[in-house]
């Protein structure tokens, strides 16, 4: 916990970003009934029925002190879906960085492993030493900022019924244009002071004398 508050706490060196991962499920919906948009006098109205469609994966990344994010849709988020984002990160998004230092949980796939394992083994050492993981601890997830992220889109964009993997696409990469055109940040203020206070309990605790 205090590696990652310690890195959040760090002056913004934009050769060293430091950038929060994750990623969620949505399943895709399609009316069953076409519903009725709002009119004068009446507003509007969605049948409760809906047609599955599947599920897809969002992959985010958010670099919350420069107020830039990034979501990709896809199909699955298996361990060459996580690599492709690492060399995403390191290749499309951050070229010019000497070290990107990634904020992420300890899911299986969240390991230098899957790049060795989707990569011949230069390509995987290539990306390896161009990323540097700090994993939050286990049932600590909410130490990750790209929680925060994921919780504004889910409410300004994922809490309504969106049919198709295409669809799905198209309203994240609107929503993503406005959210980096307003250059929306994250303002962290939980410190390692705070956390020695408010979870002493979590601490080794100095014995009687």
């Amino acid at each position: 916990m205090e590696d990652v508050l310690e890195l959040y706490a760090e002056p913004y060196d934009s050769r060293h970003p430091v950038v929060c991962f994750d990623e969620c499920s949505k399943e895709l919906r399609e009316h069953a009934v076409e519903p009725i948009p709002v009119a004068p006098g009446s507003p509007a109205k969605e049948d409760y029925e809906y047609v599955r469609n599947g599920t897809a994966n969002l992959f985010v990344i958010v670099e919350p002190r420069a107020g830039k994010r990034q979501v990709t849709v896809t199909d699955r988020r298996t361990i060459p879906d996580f690599a492709a984002q690492m060399k995403y990160l390191c290749d499309e998004l951050y070229p010019d960085a000497a070290v990107i230092r990634v904020v992420l949980d300890n899911l299986n796939t969240h390991a230098f492993g899957s790049l060795f394992a989707t990569y011949p083994p230069d390509e995987a050492w290539r990306l390896r030493r161009r990323l540097e993981f700090h994993y939050t601890p286990k049932h600590a997830s909410w130490l990750n900022m790209a929680e925060c992220e994921l919780s504004v889109l889910s409410r300004q964009c994922l809490n309504r019924r969106l049919s198709d993997k295409d669809t799905l696409t198209a309203e994240m990469t609107a929503w993503v244009a406005d959210r980096n055109r307003a250059e929306a940040k994250i303002n962290w203020t939980f410190r390692v002071a705070d956390a020695r206070k408010k979870l002493d309990h979590l601490y080794p605790q100095n014995p009687q004398r």
